[in-house]
């Protein structure tokens, strides 16, 4: 990998042999690393299966689905998989089934990881792998993530988080690679958009993924749709980037109609536009 021409390439250059030298200990053993198709995962994915194909070894990626993963994502993990000649593997979790994920409070995400640990312990058991990591890095320190204490409780590997990589230094990377992934927005599950104490449902994830299709059809680029609650009513919150709020009144008579016909009360726009981790504020 040549290096950016920047200030901190230096810095940059350290945390790459450290992570190179972490990878090829864990891939000659058999590395699975859960894959969203975001761009963490894909930095750690990418990195990971050029060492094995520099140095021997084994890495698989496991992508699980459900109602809660958005088509894009779906779409980025087939391409990225097919472009680098990369195994992998579906499978469909089970976080809807499980009651404590589905009354969604602020653990969500911490019953959704454990989901998907649980599978990848059953998958790297039967492939033989030793190892399992994912895309938790050190950008990802100051948030609330309940989902990393599912990792810790699991023995799961977070190698881009161990040597210090930030997701600005994991853009620029990818980006000077050419990966088309550098630039793609955060992609949370479809879950997240909702509320919490609004329990979460199949309809309510169809209800938000329909909609957001209408503003990317729009020609919006960043986009969400959450779902809040006033009293008994359920309503649409519309987020998107101020200078896409003029797309939004465009096609304002039919995200309306769209959303009342799903039982919606009221479609509004947020005019604070786009934040992250905005369901509950």
């Amino acid at each position: 990998m040549s290096l950016l021409m920047t200030e901190t390439a230096s810095l940059i250059e350290i945390k790459w042999d450290d992570l190179k030298e972490n990878l090829l200990k864990t891939i000659k053993d058999g590395l699975l690393i859960a894959f969203s198709g975001g761009v963490d995962s894909a930095f750690l994915l990418w990195a990971a299966q050029k060492m094995a194909e520099e140095n021997g070894g084994r890495v698989t990626a496991l992508t699980t689905t459900s109602e809660s993963l958005p088509q894009q994502d779906r779409e980025d993990v087939q391409k990225f998989i097919r472009d680098f000649n990369i195994d992998h593997i579906w499978v469909n979790s089970r976080e809807m089934e499980n009651p404590d994920y589905v009354q969604n409070d602020a653990l969500r995400c911490y019953h959704c990881k454990t989901e998907l640990f649980t599978i990848a312990k059953s998958i790297a058991k039967k492939k033989g792998l030793k190892w399992i990591a994912y895309g938790y890095n050190a950008s990802d320190f100051s948030d609330d993530r309940p989902g990393h204490q599912a990792s810790l409780e699991n023995g799961i590997l977070a190698p881009l988080a161990e040597v210090g990589f930030t997701k600005e230094e994991i853009r620029a990377l990818l980006k000077e690679e050419g990966i088309e992934l550098a630039e793609k927005a955060a992609s949370p599950c479809l879950s997240s958009r909702i509320a919490h104490g609004v329990p979460v449902t199949s309809g309510r994830l169809a209800d938000i993924a329909f909609m957001e299709s209408i503003l990317k059809s729009a020609g919006i680029k960043i986009c969400r749709v959450r779902i809040n609650q006033s009293k008994e009513n359920n309503f649409l919150r519309i987020e998107v980037a101020a200078e896409e709020m003029e797309k939004v009144f465009g096609i304002k008579d039919l995200l309306g109609r769209e959303g009342r016909a799903r039982g919606y009360k009221w479609v509004t726009l947020d005019l604070a536009g786009y934040k992250t981790g905005g369901a509950d504020s």
